[in-house]
């Protein structure tokens, strides 16, 4: 046996045998017929004997391995689309389909797991080349020729595919086999000179670009060139001989820009595309869009070697992309883009502009109505929208890819229930589906055009919003003026990877090609941008920066325009806005029933009742004011976590008062001070209670330094001098500016504040509790049911806790005797502070409840002032992958969330009855909600406007985590 297999000779990664003997090698080698297509492909090294090929120069031995090895390749025939970290998210489902029986070029997949090595080392994994060479072989022997072979030459794909889809962020090579030499018996298999020619000047456009590093755009001009002197706008219209002069240009264009030949060796073609897969997963552009979409960095991507179909044969040939449903909607259709005579990227890349894919029924039929079943099953199968690659070889349907599509917030919340109503899934599974990040983006405003504001274009609706910006041309203007502050849109003909940054930075983008399908909507909707495409209408002048309308109006960059994502629509100047119909639901205003953009409004009340039904957590408001507290309320809020008193000073005749008492030098000037300030305090009180009655309201004590209640240095400074020469001096300003100099702290954040201004100015917390008693007191006396907190912050040992909690309980005592009224007022401790998280169980002995402070407490952990680093250093350390989201955004669980996790656990070890929250804008942040809930928190406390989402995604966790425990 072994000298059988020896004796097949191959040139370094290619066999030259006959057809039948890779079949013949291969029932030797399993001892006995082939029973099955699994046998045919399942590795070498996993064949039932245990045999694997082994490279000597030019020849292949078998050989039986000492001890198992990794895997790294598997063929579609073995995995399942729940395989997604090992084969990344194309593997796993084309292997799924393959399973499933519908017609999928025969291919394998080399994992995530050889990327991870690769990326490590610098090297591929030992087995890796010995793998690849016996599914190479196997491939061969199923279709009946072979890699590159002059005469019957088989052509393969070599496309990324990592767990988490990131379309268009890293590489693909199609043609990967053609040849100087191959392209000639390409033609005659195929009786098409042109379409030879036509894949052979694609493999090298490709493979200069994305894995020899040569310039993109230099392809490209040659490309223009060759229509040019054509007399043609459209590359169909180059003959055989035209493509085949584009070809010699293009390999002189390798040559030039990189010192070698194109590469003639169909295996090296492989091997340098494989690796430069791999390294596409650190390019920049990928890692740009992971940080956008918060994918981790260490995945890697799996790369698909598929055997190519060819939809650029002729008129009875064609590549297109299908949805189950709009994407942009979610409602029921034939959704997607064809175009006839075209090849792989050619419709997601929106370089011509494509039919619609309901234009495929009239011309086949046959084809169509399959795609049509077929999508029907994958529908079925995966109970969700998918998104379908397909190509048409001379009326035969192929299957290329699949993938849970991407969609719009609208169409994910409408899609989720319109599966529950198909019985396809339940309640659960829709509200995991959906995302209080997508709830946010639907809270957004809307355009409200008049009778005079008329539409200079239409596009395609490609992902709604709506979007006012001055025009850009190119990525990198975007970017600059973005960061200056500006409102951008992105004009471009068409979009590709390389815009992304660009695409991020806008407030929207538009095209003038391309479809649904295309680079700009599909990416555009995964970032919730507003998108309009296609708009024919519009001829886009990237170099002169303008575009033209087709009535002659000129728009040159830096003109304002608004698009309408929801309509394709595209206006010249600024367009109103009126409130989303959500936030109108939300407010009160529209009913739930009302059938508003077709079922949005009644998707987004099933999901968030079931999400209320759902959660463990409860959700209150950060809110210092009646008219916050009421629209919480509006909003779903069961309390208020936190009123900022230092808030209800900031009015002139307030500010006056607080001046007074940081003046007051005597007993009798401060205890005058405070009086006058408590009645202003009892009032504010009395509207939140009666706004929150019968919900909790915590009130934390006056917390920010003192300097800020007075005037700014500078300026105080200048009165005093102008006044001064006027020899008027003002008795009242020269204390201040002398209270300015002796408050003055070189870091005011870690000073003179919180719990320790309540310690060295006696009566301050006594004057706010004593309003805070008094308010309740009168409340409930009119009937109401106030429930106030009162939070002591800043607090770092026990025994501040302790001195302010007996000054607090005295004064509460007071009140209760002079009114008659029994209250009962929790006592409570915000946790900001790192000592006082270390220390939890100790303070836990004074508080009646914990509220974490994560926005402090992330800047004492980290040792960071937000004010400053976020405009210094923050992008640096964002795009070095220091940190993948900024730790004032999301919760940073390693350091800050590890202090929550732990003073948690000890408070409660010391009191179980502990109530727990947070504070800090992390609570309504929807990744960090999830952690609150793990962690065992009682409720979150945020913005009146974050609140629907806080709500969504706590109960989004309480599902997630009984699904966990469930496992």
């Amino acid at each position: 046996m072994l000298s059988f297999v020896e004796g097949l000779q191959a040139s370094p990664g290619r066999f030259r045998q006959r057809r039948q003997t890779p079949h013949r090698a291969f029932d030797l080698l399993v001892n006995g017929p082939l029973r099955s297509s699994y046998d045919l492909f399942a590795p070498l090294s996993s064949l039932r004997n245990g045999y694997v090929l082994r490279r000597q120069g030019n020849r292949v031995r078998g050989e039986q391995p000492v001890a198992a090895q990794q895997k790294f390749v598997y063929s579609f025939t073995e995995g399942n689309k729940d395989l997604k970290d090992l084969l990344g998210g194309k593997g796993a489902n084309l292997a799924e389909m393959t399973n499933l029986g519908l017609p999928v070029p025969p291919g394998f997949t080399i994992t995530t797991d050889a990327c991870k090595v690769f990326l490590e080392t610098g090297t591929e994994p030992g087995s890796l080349n010995e793998e690849i060479t016996g599914h190479l072989v196997a491939l061969e022997a199923q279709m009946g020729k072979q890699l590159g072979q002059a005469d019957n030459p088989l052509l393969v794909s070599v496309r990324s595919g990592a767990k988490f889809s990131m379309p268009g962020m890293m590489d693909t090579v199609l043609n990967i086999g053609l040849s100087d030499a191959s392209v000639t018996g390409l033609a005659a298999q195929s009786g098409n000179e042109r379409f030879a020619w036509d894949s052979y000047r694609r493999l090298v456009q490709m493979f200069g670009k994305t894995v020899l590093g040569v310039d993109g755009e230099l392809f490209e001009e040659a490309l223009d060139e060759a229509k040019h002197a054509k007399g043609t706008v459209n590359d169909l219209d180059l003959t055989a001989e035209d493509l085949k002069k584009l070809v010699e240009t293009f390999k002189a264009i390798v040559l030039r820009e990189t010192g070698r030949e194109f590469p003639q060796e169909p295996r090296e073609q492989l091997d340098l595309a494989i690796h430069a897969v791999f390294h596409s997963w650190n390019g920049d552009r990928a890692r740009l869009y992971r940080r956008q979409e918060r994918i981790p960095n260490d995945l890697g991507t799996a790369v698909n070697i598929c055997t190519m179909v060819f939809g650029n044969l002729g008129e009875d040939s064609g590549t297109g992309v299908a949805f189950t449903r709009d994407p942009s909607t979610g409602t029921q259709g034939v959704y997607g883009d064809y175009l006839q005579n075209a090849q792989g990227e050619d419709v997601v890349a929106g370089i011509r502009n494509t039919l619609q894919l309901a234009d495929l029924e009239q011309l086949d039929k046959k084809s169509y109505d399959q795609l049509m079943s077929i999508m029907q099953t994958l529908e079925n199968h995966y109970r969700d929208l998918c998104d379908i690659e397909f190509t048409i070889e001379r009326g035969k349907l192929w299957m290329l890819q699949t993938r849970v599509g991407k969609r719009t917030a609208a169409a994910a919340f409408r899609i989720a229930v319109q599966l529950v109503d198909q019985g396809l899934i339940d309640l659960d599974e829709a509200l995991h589906r959906v995302t209080g990040g997508q709830l946010a983006q639907l809270m957004f405003p809307r355009f409200a055009p008049t009778s005079e504001t008329r539409p200079v274009a239409y596009g395609i609706a490609a992902s709604p919003g709506a979007a006012v910006g001055k025009v850009v041309f190119d990525s990198y203007t975007a970017v600059k003026w973005s960061r200056s502050g500006e409102k951008v849109i992105l004009v471009r003909r068409e979009t590709n990877p390389d815009d992304l940054e660009g695409m991020i930075a806008a407030e929207g983008i538009l095209t003038s090609r391309g479809g649904k399908t295309s680079h700009a909507a599909v990416v555009a909707r995964g970032m919730g941008k507003t998108c309009v495409c296609g708009a024919e209408e519009l001829e886009v002048d990237t170099k002169n920066r303008r575009f033209t309308t087709s009535d002659g109006q000129v728009v040159h960059e830096g003109d304002v325009v608004s698009i309408d994502g929801a309509n394709g629509k595209v206006y010249l100047g600024e367009v109103p806005v009126l409130p989303s119909p959500v936030v109108e639901y939300f407010e009160g205003t529209l009913h739930a029933g009302a059938d508003v953009q077709g079922g949005l409004v009644q998707a987004v009340h099933r999901l968030m009742s079931h999400a209320d039904g759902r959660r463990r957590l409860a959700v209150r408001a950060n809110a210092d004011n009646a008219e916050d507290a009421n629209r919480a309320r509006r909003y779903g809020a069961q309390g208020i976590g936190l009123c900022r008193t230092e808030h209800m000073f900031l009015g002139e005749e307030r500010r006056k008062e607080v001046e007074h008492l940081i003046l007051a030098d005597n007993d009798k000037d401060r205890e005058a001070a405070l009086s006058s300030l408590l009645p202003l305090q009892k009032g504010d009180f009395l509207e939140l209670f009666q706004s929150m009655d019968g919900l909790p309201v915590t009130v934390r004590l006056l917390d920010p330094p003192l300097h800020e209640f007075l005037p700014d240095f500078t300026e105080l400074s200048v009165r005093v001098a102008l006044a001064e020469a006027r020899k008027d001096p003002n008795e009242n300003d020269l204390r201040l500016l002398q209270a300015v100099h002796r408050l003055h702290e070189a870091n005011p954040m870690l000073g003179l504040r919180g719990v320790r201004l309540g310690l060295v100015i006696p009566g301050l917390f006594g004057m706010q509790v004593r309003a805070i008693a008094e308010a309740a007191a009168e409340r409930k006396l009119a009937g109401g049911d106030p429930r106030p907190e009162v939070m002591i912050p800043l607090v770092g040992t026990v025994q501040e806790l302790e001195l302010v909690r007996d000054e607090c309980e005295r004064v509460l005592a007071e009140v209760c005797a002079s009114t008659g009224v029994n209250l009962d007022i929790k006592l409570g401790t915000m946790i900001e502070l790192p000592r006082a998280a270390v220390t939890a169980g100790q303070i836990a002995e004074a508080a009646d409840f914990f509220s974490f402070g994560t926005n402090d407490l992330t800047q004492t952990v980290w040792g960071f002032s937000r004010d400053d680093v976020e405009a210094s250093f923050f992008t640096a350390y964002l795009e070095k992958g220091i940190f993948g989201v900024s730790p004032f955004e999301t919760i940073d669980r390693d350091g800050v969330g590890s202090l929550v996790r732990s003073a948690a656990q000890a408070g409660r070890a010391t009191r179980p009855d502990l109530k727990l929250g947070v504070c800090g804008e992390h609570g309504g942040d929807p990744d960090s909600v999830h952690f609150f809930h793990e962690v065992g928190l009682d409720y979150v406390s945020c913005s009146p406007f974050r609140i629907p989402v806080a709500r969504l995604e706590a109960g989004r966790a309480a599902i997630e985590t009984a699904g966990s425990d469930s496992r």
